[in-house]
């Protein structure tokens, strides 16, 4: 098979979408860019012509049309000469934009081989209606040069004027283009749902990070470090005693002097050879200190102290630096800022640090139904879950702002999404489904917002969603029924933690579930468990969802993958006490 190039073309307009990043619109778990990179993995080289995107590897090259936006002929010129920079170009050239979020590489290997076979030159897709895509298509390098070579300019010109006589349609599913928002739409309802991993996946390398700050550690509890802490300072600073007992030099019997070394007190004079001083822990030893010999280690007589017969011989002095020396690395980046990394500091002289965080969340409970306070009209429920998500947030590494309640209308998002710059989460439990009163989804496309999830293959849970902003502030929409926002919110909440704040992911915790065959189906599903004595779990087959009282009297959640056996490995998510 000829040697095969790719131009990848993520610029444009994007006016029917209002402007927005087209090709960074994220479907189905992954944005319409990625998609078209993957599809062009097995090519040689990948030139993306657009604006620059960090988050693209090394191996592709970027470059950017002049004028930016200047039309798809502009672009693959561009891209056309990058590529003639490169050794031995390839005989074959993959054009593709990025606006296909369902394009595969299969689909680019059909066109490769009709293209390589048939001499044309060029091989362009047909949708499943017949109309040609001629940007997405395999070009003869000298076909295509020929083309723009032909124009007097390529800024601005029709995708037509290139196309040669010689070209060829290749019918291919899923090359459906996204120009509008309710192609978007569409093409997030046609998307098959993510995976709890991939869904993890997702956030934490999809969602933006907080910006640094260096701040006084003991105020940041909750934050995460954006840099590793290093000792200011050696621990020990100086060599102290480990143990009640004796400083001793030389051979015994020792002389006891008559002054004592206390820890915090002025250090003893030094020790001459077959002198001993009695040292309190934490103490700084003499100057001439062989070993501390423990109080239960001696005896003493006439001639002095001596250490008991077989008594282990040991020194017990602590050496300056035998924890850490100055610019020692003590916890690297990504360590949240908790109570033992808080002492760790003080230990080490350190009082500041660079941290991410804390994320600071606001609640927003949705629903005319739903009342938190005063009696209950007729059609109304009381707000079990609201009052109690503030724990569970905290739980899992977020503070907790306010709560507030927002009534079923069509634009009532609006006014949330656009205030929320005082926050870095929105949860907010219901509004997530499809139905007449669930305005969620509809909303955040209005606003343009990423959607990093929209939806998991889950049981309860499969219609969160995770999405971003365009102010960077991440929205956690979890489903109304209590049970489907505490067991969802306990499998996420954490792993947007750690794609805010860079935080290490916790390490899960897993164990057989032994009665895993009475509750596992055709999707992954999350249940009450009970740990056991002899190690393990067992779940709960069947649970009411409407409300909490299944996790009464039990020790945390097990996910339980899909056909699974009795015995399976699963993951086990604690509750808070």
């Amino acid at each position: 098979m000829s040697t095969v190039d790719a131009i990848v073309l993520a610029g444009g307009r994007a006016s029917r979408m209002g402007g927005v990043d087209k090709p960074g619109i994220v479907v189905g778990g992954r944005s319409m860019l990625e998609a078209a990179v993957a599809a062009v993995r097995g090519c040689v080289r990948t030139v993306v012509v657009g604006p620059h995107r960090p988050d693209l590897g090394p191996e592709i090259r970027q470059v950017q049309e002049v004028p930016a936006g200047a039309g798809p002929v502009a672009a693959i010129s561009t891209g056309l000469k990058a590529l003639a920079d490169c050794d031995f170009p390839a005989d074959l050239l993959v054009v593709l934009a990025a606006d296909m979020p369902f394009l595969n590489g299969a689909a680019i290997d059909a066109l490769i081989a009709r293209a390589t076979e048939s001499g044309a030159d060029a091989v362009f897709a047909a949708d499943e209606s017949g109309r040609p895509q001629y940007l997405v298509g395999v070009w003869r390098r000298t076909a295509l040069h020929a083309g723009i070579e032909r124009l007097d300019a390529p800024v601005n010109q029709p995708m037509k004027a290139l196309i040669p006589e010689t070209a060829l349609l290749l019918p291919l599913s899923d090359i459906t283009d996204c120009d509008t928002p309710d192609d978007i739409a569409r093409a997030r309802a046609q998307a098959a749902p993510l995976s709890l991993e991939q869904a993890r996946n997702m956030v934490r390398d999809k969602l933006s990070r907080l910006p640094n700050r260096r701040v006084t550690l003991r105020r940041a509890v909750g934050a995460v470090l954006a840099e590793s802490l290093t000792a200011a300072e050696a621990l020990p600073r100086f060599d102290v005693s480990a143990m009640d007992g004796y400083a001793v030099r030389g051979p015994e019997p020792w002389r006891v002097r008559h002054d004592i070394g206390f820890a915090g007190g002025e250090r003893p004079a030094g020790l001459h050879a077959g002198e001993a001083v009695r040292i309190a822990t934490g103490a700084h030893i003499p100057e001439g200190t062989e070993a501390v010999v423990r109080d239960e280690f001696v005896r003493t007589d006439a001639e002095g102290l001596h250490r008991l017969p077989d008594s282990p011989i040991r020194d017990d002095i602590r050496r300056r630096g035998e924890d850490w020396q100055p610019g020692d690395a003590l916890a690297p980046t990504g360590t949240p800022v908790s109570s033992a990394l808080l002492s760790v500091a003080a230990a080490a002289e350190v009082s500041e640090g660079l941290v991410r965080g804390p994320v600071h969340a606001r609640i927003v409970m949705t629903g005319d139904e739903i009342r938190s306070d005063g009696p209950l009209h007729t059609g109304q429920t009381r707000d079990s879950i609201g009052p109690v998500l503030p724990d569970l947030l905290s739980w899992c590494g977020i503070r907790p702002l306010d709560r507030v309640h927002l009534r079923d209308t069509a634009n009532g998002f609006d006014e949330v999404l656009s205030r929320a710059v005082d926050c870095e989460l929105l949860v907010i439990v219901g509004a997530t489904g499809g139905g007449a009163a669930d305005q969620l989804r509809t909303a955040l496309d209005r606003t343009g917002a990423h959607l990093p999830v929209h939806r998991l293959r889950l049981r309860p849970g499969g219609s969160t969603v995770v999405a971003e902003t365009r102010s960077g502030t991440t929205v956690l929409g979890l489903p109304g029924n209590p049970f489907a926002a505490v067991a969802t919110l306990l499998t996420l909440a954490p792993a947007i933690v750690e794609g805010r704040t860079g935080r290490t992911p916790r390490r899960a915790i897993i164990g057989p579930l032994h009665n895993a065959a009475d509750i596992s189906g055709p999707v992954p599903r999350i249940v009450p468990a009970q740990a056991l004595p002899e190690g393990g779990w067992t779940g709960d087959p069947g649970i009411r969802t409407a409300h909490l009282a299944g996790l009464l009297d039990r020790d945390g959640l097990v996910i339980v993958p899909a056909h699974a056996e009795n015995g399976a490995l699963v993951e086990f998510l604690p509750l808070p006490g």
